[in-house]
C-alpha cells in the first residue's frame, strides 16, 4: 500500500493541466481549459480543465475528477496504478507500507496465477511459431481460416502441444508450482494423475482491461464429437468469465474514440473484424450476455450494437440481452446477418468501408427489431399484435432515463399505430407495480417477526428521493463550510458566530436525518470529523480524497454552478450573488429537504395503512395513522416556513 505522504505528493506534484494536456489539445477560455473529450466523439468542446480547482468535467458525457481519476479512466487503471504512473511522471518514489500477511498471502497468490498465466501465453505462442506440431497443425489451422499473421501475433495466439502434460512438465521444469497451474485451469491433477486442460488445441489468450492474461479458451482441431469444439479456463481467483469481454484491452480505446462498442459471440468473430479493420469489437466469449460485461463496455461508450448470427439461436441472444443493455441506461442497436452468416465469415467477405456501410445502414434499434421480427407472427391477429406492444413496454420500462424512455415510446406509437398515452399508462403501471412490490416486500420482512431478527441475504437497493436536495446540501458545505454567518448564544447568554457547516450539521444531527445514499452519509461523517478544525478545507480534501466515488462526487458538485431564478431575472430585478444571500439559502436549503424527507415519510406510512388494512390488522393502522397525523403537522409548518410554497 502507498502510504498517505506519498500520496500527497503525487497529488500536489499532478497539476491537473499538465496531465490531461498530454491526452487533449487544451485550449484557454478564461480561467478555465477547453478541448474536445477524450471519452465520447464531440465536435463541439464541452471537456473544461480547471487549474484553480484542480478537476476535469465533461459537459457532455459526464466525467469528471482529479488528476488520478483522470488517468484510471483513460488509462484503465486502478487507483493505485495510476498514483504509480504520476509518481513515475513526476519522478516521485513510491514507498509501500507492509502488508499484513492476509494480504500479502492473497497478492501473492493471485500473482503467482498471474505470473503463471502469463508463462503459459509465452509457452504457448513460441511453440506455435517455433515447433513443428505447433507450426503444421494450428499455424495451418489459423492460416486456412484466413487470420493474417499480424493479427495472429497481435491476439498472442498460441497451440498446446498434443500430449498428456507437456506443458505442465515444462512449467514445472521452469520453477511454476503445481498449485497455481491447478488453481488457474491449465493443469487438472487426480491424486498422481496429471494432464494438460488444453492438450491438441489453438490457444486464445483472455486478456483483462490492462492487458494481463487471466484465463484461456482452447479450440480443438479434432473431428471427435465426444470432445468440446471449445473449452474455456474454469472460474478462478484472477478469472470470472461473467466479468470479462474478449477483445476488450486491444479494443478499449479504439470504442473510446468511436464512441461505439460492436458486441459479437465468439473468438474468431473478434480477429476477423480486427482484420478487416474495424477494432471497436468484442465478444462475450459464447456466453450469455451479463450485467458486469455490460458495464465494462459502458466505462469506454455508451452506445452499443449487438451483431449475433441469423439463425434461431443468435436472435435469442440478442432477445435476451437488450433489456440488460437497455437498463443500465446504454444506446442499443442490433443488427441480425443473413441467415448462415456469422460475424467471422461476414466481415471476411468485404472491405472495411462495405462492412461498416452494412452495419449502419442495416442496424436498428430493438423497438424496430422486435417489432420487424415478431410482427410478421402478428398479422391479422389483434391478441398476438396486442402481445408484441407489451413485450416491447415492458422493454421501454426499464430504460431509466426519462427523456430517453419518451422517445421510445414516440417511436413505438408510430410504429405499431397505438396512442402515446396509453403507451405511458403502461409504463408507468409496470413501474409503479416494481415500487409497490420492492415496498410490499420490505413492509412484509418489517412487519414479520420470522423475519425481523434474520440477516437478509440481499438487500433491495434503495431509491434515493431527496437525491437533488442532498447534492445541493453537500455542494453548499464544500463552498461556504467555514463561512459564518449564523449566530449562537451558548449556556451563559454571550452571542457567538456560527458557521455554514455546524449550523448545518447541527440540523441534520438534531432531526436524525440521514441519506438512502450511503456515499452521502460517508460525507456528512467526514464533514463531522472535521468540525473543529480550521485548516480542513473541503474542497481540495474532498476532490483529492483516495474513495474514487467521493473524489468523483465532489468533482461534479464543485463544477457545479449556483443559477440564480430566470424569474427574477426577467423581471428586471437585482439579483445577489450566491455568497451576499446565505444567511437565507443556507436555513431555505435545509427546510426544503426537511419538507421532502417528511412528505416521502408520508407516503410511506399511507402504503403501510394500506397494507395493514388489507391484513384486517386495525391496532397497527391506528398506530400507523398516529404516526401520519403528527407528520402531517410537521410538514404543514415547514410548509409555512417555507412560504408555503408545495414542491413535487
Amino acid at each position: 500500500m502507498i502510504d498517505q505522504a506519498t500520496i500527497d505528493r503525487i497529488l500536489e506534484a499532478a497539476e491537473i493541466t499538465d496531465v490531461v494536456s498530454e491526452f487533449v489539445t487544451l485550449k484557454k477560455r478564461g480561467v478555465n481549459q477547453l478541448g474536445n473529450c477524450p471519452f465520447h466523439n464531440e465536435k463541439t468542446p464541452s471537456f473544461t480543465v480547471s487549474p484553480a480547482k484542480g478537476i476535469f468535467k465533461c459537459f457532455g458525457c459526464g466525467k469528471g475528477g482529479n488528476s488520478v481519476n483522470f488517468i484510471m479512466e483513460h488509462e484503465s487503471l486502478s487507483y493505485p496504478e495510476a498514483l504509480k504512473w504520476l509518481a513515475k511522471k513526476y519522478h516521485i518514489e513510491v514507498s509501500e507500507e507492509e502488508e499484513t500477511e492476509e494480504q500479502k498471502q492473497l497478492k501473492d497468490e493471485r500473482e503467482s496465477m498471474m505470473i503463471v498465466s502469463s508463462f503459459a501465453q509465452k509457452y504457448f505462442t513460441r511453440y506455435l511459431w517455433e515447433e513443428n506440431e505447433g507450426r503444421t497443425v494450428g499455424l495451418s489451422y489459423l492460416r486456412e481460416r484466413g487470420i493474417r499473421d499480424e493479427i495472429i501475433k497481435k491476439f498472442e495466439l498460441g497451440f498446446c502441444p498434443d500430449a498428456k502434460n507437456a506443458f505442465t512438465q515444462a512449467a514445472q521444469k521452469q520453477g511454476y508450482k503445481i498449485e497455481f497451474l491447478e488453481k488457474t485451469g491449465l493443469t487438472i491433477k487426480r491424486d498422481d494423475w496429471i494432464v494438460d486442460r488444453f492438450a491438441a488445441r489453438v490457444m486464445f489468450p483472455i486478456h483483462n482491461i490492462a492487458g494481463r492474461v487471466i484465463a484461456f479458451g482452447g479450440r480443438t482441431l479434432k473431428n471427435d464429437k465426444k470432445i468440446a469444439k471449445y473449452l474455456n479456463s474454469p472460474e478462478s481467483e484472477i478469472y470470472h468469465k461473467s466479468r470479462v469481454l474478449y477483445g476488450i484491452y486491444q479494443a478499449k480505446r479504439e470504442i473510446t474514440r468511436q464512441d461505439r462498442c460492436y458486441l459479437v459471440e465468439g473468438y474468431t468473430d473478434v480477429l476477423s473484424f480486427h482484420q478487416t479493420g474495424i477494432e471497436n469489437v468484442v465478444a462475450s466469449s459464447g456466453t450469455a450476455l451479463t450485467t458486469d460485461q455490460i458495464r465494462i463496455i459502458k466505462r469506454f461508450s455508451n452506445n452499443i450494437t449487438i451483431i449475433y448470427d441469423g439463425d434461431e439461436a443468435g436472435i435469442k441472444a440478442s432477445l435476451r440481452g437488450i433489456d440488460l443493455v437497455l437498463e443500465e441506461g446504454v444506446n442499443v442497436k442490433v443488427l441480425l446477418l443473413p441467415q448462415g452468416e456469422d460475424p467471422d465469415s461476414f466481415s471476411r467477405s468485404m472491405s472495411s468501408s462495405q462492412l461498416l456501410e452494412y452495419i449502419q445502414q442495416n442496424e436498428t434499434d430493438f423497438i424496430r427489431f422486435k417489432t420487424k421480427l415478431l410482427l410478421e407472427s402478428t398479422e391479422n391477429d389483434p391478441v398476438s399484435k396486442a402481445r408484441l406492444i407489451n413485450d416491447i413496454v415492458r422493454s421501454i420500462s426499464v430504460v431509466p432515463d426519462a427523456i430517453t424512455r419518451s422517445v421510445y415510446i414516440k417511436e413505438c406509437s408510430n410504429l405499431m399505430d397505438v396512442q402515446e398515452d396509453i403507451l405511458y399508462t403502461e409504463v408507468r403501471k409496470i413501474k409503479q407495480k416494481e415500487s409497490e412490490e420492492i415496498r410490499k416486500k420490505a413492509f412484509r420482512e418489517q412487519n414479520n417477526p420470522r423475519t425481523q431478527s434474520q440477516v437478509p441475504t440481499q438487500k433491495t437497493p434503495a431509491i434515493n428521493l431527496c437525491e437533488i436536495e442532498e447534492r445541493e446540501i453537500l455542494r453548499i458545505l464544500i463552498k461556504y463550510f467555514h463561512e459564518e454567518i449564523f449566530e449562537t448564544e451558548d449556556e451563559e447568554g454571550n452571542v457567538e458566530p456560527l458557521s455554514v457547516g455546524s449550523y448545518v450539521l447541527d440540523e441534520l444531527e438534531n432531526d436524525g436525518l440521514v441519506s438512502d445514499n450511503q456515499l452521502i452519509n460517508d460525507f456528512i461523517d467526514l464533514f463531522r470529523q472535521n468540525e473543529e478544525n480550521p485548516n480542513f478545507k473541503p474542497a481540495p480534501f474532498f476532490i483529492n480524497h483516495s474513495n474514487i466515488k467521493i473524489s468523483r462526487l465532489a468533482s461534479d458538485l464543485v463544477a457545479e454552478k449556483y443559477t440564480e431564478s430566470k424569474r427574477w431575472k426577467k423581471g428586471g430585478a437585482f439579483v445577489e450573488a450566491e455568497n451576499e444571500i446565505l444567511d437565507l439559502i443556507v436555513p431555505k436549503i435545509v427546510q426544503e429537504y426537511k419538507l421532502r424527507k417528511v412528505k416521502n415519510m408520508l407516503r410511506e406510512l399511507e402504503t403501510q395503512i394500506q397494507e395493514a388494512g388489507k391484513q384486517n390488522n386495525m391496532e397497527l393502522v391506528m398506530d400507523i395513522q398516529s404516526q401520519h397525523i403528527n407528520l402531517k403537522k410537521v410538514a404543514n409548518h415547514l410548509s409555512v416556513q417555507l412560504g408555503n410554497r408545495t414542491i413535487i
